[in-house]
């Protein structure tokens, strides 16, 4: 269709938004005050980058039939075997038409990038992800559009109604972004406003035109595609307004709008924002407008405290989270496409990393896991090397791929791969299988009660997850020694209890507590970088 089409049917459109724009805020109050959908507070998220995860016709690039290929490693469908990761949800980062490896500034929001698939391949997906009980959101980039995004290119001319479709203005304002960047970009005779990159201009939300657009957009990927929901790409930045660029009051209000669109469309939908600031900022976002914010500041206190042996700071990052968000309403996660590879900042510490996966998966809130992380994928900066291809099995391409890989595997790939760990019951791939099955099949570390509890020493970090009459005591250990367990729960009535570890099983074991809440009789000792679960019950 034309550009000059295209405005036409746009403005119509737009007129319809502006009529409904505050029934829409008005019924996000009423959506977001009633139940929240469930499905996604018991879940376990995966995050697949598609190009890197499985290459079914040898191009080296990774797609969507090679990863329906590979979801019965994900989940199988098949609650009574234990081969399968065991995962329920996946997280596909960008899949829409770019110029850019990576995804992020796209090109065309309503079709998938042909090095990827096609539509009708994302469906197919869907329905076997369905199959197997897993839900599958996408990244949704909202923010921003590529510099070759017809749009953009309609914009450049100054009588186009495309030209109000992102922020342009006749003379430099001069401002700096929010990481000191420039963001004003001149092309010509004019600037035009992009706060992540001068390949990516930022979208004009102050025109309902865009705004119906893109509602079009969500609608189209939820209805048409089936998708279950979204992550919202760079959230906080939507709508600027002069010097400020971030968290303004025009950016909760059209958050607000969308959420109950997408809410009304697919109430079961869900929205998870990129919101990366601290506890005190991403709370409002939870306001009516995403279901869930990805928690910055919990994930590097717990890698960076196991990293270093301090669980002192996963300590004070967890009291914060739990004092300021509303119960269980954040993501939780370990690293993500724009951070380093955590087996790399433990620099090759397999303690460590099961260590850190013990901690994400037994923590309230909804856990993510980043693709190869189960099986420690290293991974440094530049962001290409922290997006390598999955290492599968020991063999030329990794089993990736047939042909050559898009970017080579990591050096470690030949000793660190999935099918190297999967018959290994010791290995960190078994280990992550055992701890998600041991979350899915306990509410209590799905939903439960948090609190933070004594445990005894000062290595160790220790909380109680409580769900009905479920009580799961966590203990674990940021020391390379053994440690002597000393657990004080004050929640805990005296009385006599009996104690089962879950992670190992075996008999159930006498214990009392007193009136100081301090278990008595029951000696245990933690080892290096381990981790408890004691389900406490009393007798």
């Amino acid at each position: 269709m034309q550009p000059l089409l295209l405005a036409v049917r746009d403005r119509t459109r737009a007129l319809s938004f502006a009529l409904a724009a505050a029934a829409l805020f008005f019924a996000a109050l009423l959506t977001c005050g009633g139940e929240k959908p469930s499905w996604w507070q018991d879940a376990v998220f995966y995050e697949v980058f598609v190009r890197s995860f499985q290459d079914s016709n040898g191009d080296g690039i990774g797609d969507l039939n090679g990863l329906i290929d590979r979801l019965d490693y994900l989940n199988d469908g098949d609650p009574a075997t234990s081969t399968d990761l065991g995962v329920t949800a996946l997280w596909l980062m960008p899949i829409m038409e770019s110029p850019s490896y990576h995804g992020y500034d796209v090109v065309d929001y309503y079709n998938v990038d042909a090095a990827y698939g096609t539509n009708a391949d994302f469906q197919r997906l869907v329905d076997e992800a369905h199959e197997r009980g897993m839900r599958v959101i996408i990244d949704l980039v909202l923010n921003h559009t590529s510099i070759m995004n017809p749009w953009f290119i309609a914009s450049l001319s100054r009588s186009s109604p495309y030209r109000e479709w992102y922020v342009w203005s006749d003379v430099n304002p001069g401002d700096a972004g929010p990481w000191g960047e420039q963001v004003w970009h001149s092309r010509g005779g004019a600037f035009y406003y992009a706060i992540f990159w001068s390949g990516m201009p930022d979208l004009n939300y102050r025109n309902p035109a865009v705004t119906t657009r893109m509602f079009d957009v969500a609608r189209t990927w939820l209805l048409d595609r089936g998708a279950d929901g979204f992550r919202l790409d760079a959230a906080r930045h939507l709508i600027e307004n002069g010097a400020s660029q971030a968290d303004t009051p025009a950016t909760h209000f059209w958050l607000a709008g969308i959420s109950a669109a997408v809410k009304g469309w697919a109430p079961e939908s869900y929205l998870v924002g990129e919101v990366w600031a601290e506890p005190e900022v991403i709370v409002p976002y939870l306001n009516h407008e995403v279901d869930q914010c990805f928690e910055f500041s919990l994930a590097e206190a717990i890698v960076s405290g196991v990293r270093d042996g301090a669980p002192a700071r996963v300590t004070s990052a967890l009291n914060r989270v739990l004092k300021l968000y509303p119960e269980g309403l954040f993501a939780t996660f370990l690293s993500n496409h724009d951070q380093e590879r955590v087996m790399s900042r433990f620099l090759g510490s397999e303690p460590r990393a099961r260590l850190a996966a013990a901690i994400l998966l037994t923590l309230p809130g909804t856990p993510f896991l980043y693709y190869g992380e189960e099986i420690g994928m290293a991974g440094t900066k530049p962001d290409e090397l922290i997006r390598t291809p999955m290492q599968w099995e020991p063999v030329l391409g990794g089993g990736f791929t047939t042909g050559v890989p898009w970017e080579s595997l990591q050096p470690d790939a030949a000793q660190r791969g999935v099918v190297q760990q999967s018959d290994d019951p010791q290995s960190l791939l078994s280990w992550y299988r055992q701890l998600i099955r041991l979350r899915l099949g306990h509410t209590a570390l799905r939903t439960g009660s948090t609190t933070l509890i004594d445990a005894g020493t000062a290595p160790l970090l220790g909380y109680v997850r409580v769900s009905g009459t479920e009580t799961l005591l966590v203990i674990h250990s940021f020391a390379p020694s053994p440690q002597p367990v000393a657990i004080r729960v004050p929640s805990l009535p005296a009385g006599t209890y009996g104690a089962v570890d879950l992670l190992v099983g075996g008999n159930v074991l006498p214990c009392t507590v007193d009136d100081t809440g301090t278990l008595r009789e029951l000696d245990l000792t933690i080892a290096p970088f381990g981790t408890l679960v004691l389900d406490v019950s009393r007798t």
